[in-house]
């Protein structure tokens, strides 16, 4: 029996609840909202290449991927984007989430794209990105490519502590471009310390509504 619970946030888009884990995939003050800021704003659009190859730790509901996808599009940014996750909600949740009413209509076409596309083959969504789904342990997944950009989403320290460690930092770490980055929500003080132990320079930034700050990394 699928463990999850669909939740609606502050802002009326929809989030999950794991009763696995004990823990929201979004922010209960938005997950839209939070999205956008965390790694769109800050994470995306701060990063000036016109080429970019994104991994996301903790694809979860797919609402990162869909809004990079509507944003590369209009910005003419061709992307690759790998999003890594252990347990993939079902399709029968998946079809209970709102996005398609409360996302805008090329953000929506977007994520249906998205959530509808074959795990572990890369497809194209628009113009300008594509998209490879693995379902996978990201302690165990092998990464071969190297990134950009790295939207890390797991779930917080208290409730998934062996996806914040220095070791998975390391390995991302040494998957990072010069210059790439690392944008998560989380900016605990064990997180900062195990970034800057595996060699990234950490940037304390505001928070979208319910939350102080986020963190971006920076690999030199």
């Amino acid at each position: 029996m699928e463990q999850l619970k669909l939740i609606k946030t502050d802002d009326g888009s929809h989030t999950l609840y794991s009763e696995q884990y004990h823990a929201h995939y979004h922010s209960l003050r938005g997950a839209l909202q939070e999205s956008l800021h965390i790694f769109i704003e800050n994470g995306y659009c701060f990063l000036a290449k016109n080429e970019v190859n994104i991994l996301e730790v903790g694809f979860g509901t797919g609402l990162n991927a869909a809004l990079t996808a509507s944003k590369a599009d209009e910005i003419g940014r061709t992307t690759q984007y790998t999003g890594v996750e252990l347990h993939p909600p079902s399709e029968s949740i998946l079809s209970e989430i709102n996005y398609l009413t409360k996302l805008s209509h090329v953000d929506s076409l977007n994520w249906d794209k998205i959530t509808q596309s074959k795990w572990n083959d890369k497809i194209q969504i628009n113009s300008f990105f594509s998209i490879k789904k693995i379902q996978d342990d990201f302690i165990k997944y092998n990464i071969c490519n190297q990134f950009d950009i790295v939207y890390f989403d797991a779930f917080a320290p208290d409730d998934q502590p062996e996806m914040w460690s220095e070791s998975i930092f390391e390995k991302i770490y040494t998957s990072t471009n010069p210059g790439g980055i690392l944008v998560t929500y989380c900016s605990k003080g064990i997180v900062k310390q195990a970034l800057r132990k595996a060699g990234f320079r950490v940037e304390r930034l505001a928070g979208p509504a319910g939350k102080r700050h986020i963190i971006r990394a920076m690999r030199a």
